[in-house]
């Protein structure tokens, strides 16, 4: 007879130890020796969007696009801006992001020049003629003092160029001059141009050779006497010559050296924040991630004793966790990123209590309960709920990311990042520290400690109640329609007020020494030719001017209207949106919304069924229109940061009912002939203690959030705590209903499930497969 084969060790939990060992060494290591890139509105700067435009001769496509890349690279660098990023977006947009750059009209003006640098014969000058074209290629153009020029069409072009320096002549005394050397085919054409002027006596104008750059003669010296007629200048280097100073020499350098434009650019987006701006920023984040943190650690631990400690732990390593990922990704953190960053700590939490709460039913349905028994239990109910509510949030963080742009697009990474560092903090390393704490004698002596030996105070209201809230489902159904009408009112009495992300624009944010009444910046402003300049406070001491779009001198004629009012001015933001990309955001945020529903929809319909998921999408449309009805009853601004918002809100609301579906395809998977009504019943009664302590950790987050932040972050948090409130109510009180009206119409529905009009099963009570007795666990 052969000996039985000794059982082999459970080696899982060793496996996780592991695991979360090496993933927090691993982003301690990153977090220590890789810094996270901070974005423009953070730590101060100017973001640039230049969009290609095609030409007769070329298109802005993709290889345009990447040349121009190259060329604007190349002045960037001569500008000495440090730390500089420039990238393509699309086919024929190209982003530029000057850290410390503070007034961007300069910068503006040399990335947006196309520098068309043009070497033309002087065929005599045109008398009173107009500049323009003439037959074959002959333009008019006026010279340094203004005398028309006729000029042969281009012999040479910026392609030809070598070089270009700035140079001062300290022999003479002439001052600064730009030195230009071409390249071996250009030094042919530049001697053949110059041989030819050099045939002409001098004072004629056709000894004369024009240098063009952009439609402007920048110089036009006659050829030297010592020159020979046929023979040119040899060696293909020239002097640019005029009143030039030091930096105009320079910029004039740094524009030939850079090379032409494959096509022109024209701005269409431009951000520039203030360091100060930036600083508080982050400051305001960082005390809301640090308080926001510590109230919900305490909230979790006053719930949950012991488990609520070590779920902490947990929780300060997935901001660890989070932090690493960011850097290793080489991600930029932003204004809304940073919010997503401190949102996503309140949602870390939610993975934590759905185990938790599962782990009270195992225990409270045990006849011999352990704390390890019920965890390990806890887990592996959870996990399902934990998957699915995740995977929904992800699928709007996805959106973001590909259909948003800028600093929204920022807030989707680390939303996205914060949700997987979310799960890998719950169940690896929460479920390590939890085994290991529950294997402890002291603690398998003292079930109480752990928090999850009682059902909590939630629970024990509803198994003393025990109400059947679906009784009347179509009342609550019409509540919500109420609600939803009385939203849906707001957008068509006040209607939305788009930011300029959507409507095109200039947005300006001032700081002044002294308080600015509105109402008279307003009427000054429109005595200085800005009649529809909308002008509002912001804060103490600001004052924020939203304009159509405005040049780069029409803002300073705005900046010094408002000095003179205020005193000595900041200016701590400037946003210009042209009216093209304000259109495409606009599509583009109906896009994303539009793809979240129906993303949702398909995946709830395949994790669940059509049923399901169709109610889901109704309760996500529902708490859509409520906030923003709601946004526009207060006035608030619907622009991208809203946008952030209101598809986080989507994520939230439908974490609710996937948990809350979960849930009932649990007891419908053992129960086929109760009523879907009574099920659902029981389903919410069972996942409500879930539902209120996560919001309530979700609220400690968004109103620290709210409190210590500023401007548009105060708007975000507000939106997302009204978000959370109606998400939480639709959950159960829309989409639940909203499933059992369905089914109830539904064409293939067996009789079986009709609703009967007994009592209800007690609904707080565990489910039946967590009673069987098992043996207890030795400590």
């Amino acid at each position: 007879m052969k000996p039985k084969p000794k059982p082999k060790p459970n080696r899982s939990p060793r496996t996780r130890a592991f695991l979360a060992l090496a993933v927090i060494a691993v982003s301690l290591y990153i977090a220590v020796t890789t810094p996270v890139r901070l974005g423009l509105d953070l730590r101060g700067g100017t973001q640039i969007v230049l969009e290609t435009r095609s030409t007769p001769t070329t298109d802005a496509d993709r290889a345009a696009t990447d040349r121009t890349v190259e060329v604007l690279r190349g002045r960037i660098d001569a500008l000495g801006v440090a730390e500089p990023t420039i990238v393509r977006s699309g086919s024929n947009r190209v982003v530029v992001e000057l850290p410390g750059v503070q007034d961007p009209r300069k910068a503006a003006d040399v990335l947006g020049r196309t520098a068309q640098l043009t070497v033309h014969p002087v065929l005599g000058t045109a008398g009173t003629a107009e500049p323009g074209t003439g037959p074959a290629g002959e333009r008019v153009l006026p010279d340094e003092s203004g005398q028309p020029l006729r000029l042969k069409a281009a012999e040479l072009t910026g392609q030809d160029v070598k070089g270009a320096d700035a140079r001062f002549d300290q022999q003479s005394g002439a001052g600064w001059h730009v030195t230009v050397d071409f390249k071996d085919g250009g030094r042919d054409r530049w001697a053949r141009v110059t041989g030819d002027a050099a045939c002409h006596p001098a004072g004629d104008p056709r000894r004369r050779v024009a240098i063009v750059l952009d439609d402007k003669v920048i110089s036009s010296p006659q050829v030297d006497p010592s020159v020979s007629c046929k023979a040119g200048i040899a060696g293909g280097s020239t002097q640019i010559t005029g009143s030039f100073d030091d930096a105009e020499a320079r910029e004039l350098a740094l524009l030939v050296k850079g090379g032409a434009l494959p096509v022109p650019v024209e701005t269409v987006e431009q951000r520039t924040v203030g360091a100060t701006l930036g600083e508080r920023a982050v400051s305001a984040g960082a005390w809301a991630a640090v308080i926001g943190t510590a109230l919900t650690s305490l909230f979790i631990i006053v719930m949950y004793r012991l488990m609520g400690a070590l779920a902490t732990v947990a929780l300060a390593c997935y901001g660890l966790i989070s932090y690493a990922a960011l850097a290793a990704l080489g991600a930029t953190l932003t204004l809304p990123g940073l919010a997503g960053f401190v949102l996503a700590i309140g949602m870390a939490v939610d993975a934590n209590v759905l185990v938790f709460e599962r782990a009270r039913e195992e225990h409270a349905g045990r006849s011999r309960p352990s704390p390890r028994s019920a965890l390990t239990a806890g887990f592996r109910s959870a996990f399902s709920a934990i998957a699915d509510s995740n995977v929904t949030t992800l699928i709007a963080a996805a959106l973001l990311f590909f259909l948003a742009s800028g600093p929204v697009r920022g807030f989707g990474v680390t939303l996205g990042i914060g949700v997987l560092a979310s799960m890998i903090s719950a169940l690896v390393i929460t479920r390590v520290l939890a085994d290991f704490a529950a294997s402890r004698p002291a603690v398998f002596r003292r079930p109480h400690i752990t928090g999850i030996a009682t059902t909590g105070p939630v629970r024990d209201h509803l198994l003393r109640r025990d109400p059947f809230l679906m009784r009347h489902p179509r009342r609550w159904l019409a509540a919500s329609l109420a609600v939803l009408a009385l939203a849906a009112s707001g957008i068509v009495v006040r209607g939305l007020d788009f930011g300029i992300e959507f409507t095109g624009g200039r947005l300006i944010e001032y700081a002044t020494t002294s308080p600015v009444d509105p109402d008279r910046a307003r009427t000054a402003l429109a005595e200085a030719g800005f009649p529809r300049a909308v002008v509002q406070s912001s804060g103490d001491t600001g004052l924020t001017v939203r304009t159509e779009e405005l040049t780069n001198a029409e803002a300073v004629t705005v900046e010094k209207t408002v000095s003179g009012l205020g005193g000595e001015t900041e200016k701590v933001r400037d946003e210009l949106i042209g009216p093209s990309l304000g259109e495409e955001l606009r599509r583009d945020a109906l896009i994303a919304l539009g793809l979240a529903l129906g993303a949702q929809l398909l995946y709830l319909a395949a994790r669940f069924r059509w049923l399901f998921g169709t109610a889901a999408v109704g309760a996500l449309a529902h708490d859509v229109v409520i906030l923003v009805g709601v946004f526009a009853w207060l006035g608030k601004p619907v622009d991208g940061v809203f946008l952030a918002a209101l598809l986080t809100v989507i994520g939230y609301s439908v974490n609710d009912s996937v948990v809350l579906f979960d849930r009932v395809r649990e007891l419908l998977g053992r129960d086929r002939r109760t009523a879907l009504a009574r099920l659902t019943n029981r389903a919410i009664l069972q996942t409500l203690p879930r539902t209120v302590n996560t919001g309530m950790g979700a609220v400690l987050i968004l109103a620290a959030l709210a409190v210590l932040a500023q401007d548009s972050l105060t708007d975000f948090a507000l939106a997302l705590l009204i978000g959370v409130a109606v998400g939480t109510y639709s959950s159960v009180f829309t989409a639940a209903p909203l499933v059992i009206e369905l089914d109830r119409r539904s064409p293939g529905r067996r009789p079986g499930r009709r609703a009967d009009r007994k009592a209800p099963p007690s609904a707080a009570s565990p489910s039946p497969d967590v009673r069987r007795p098992q043996r207890q666990e030795a400590p």
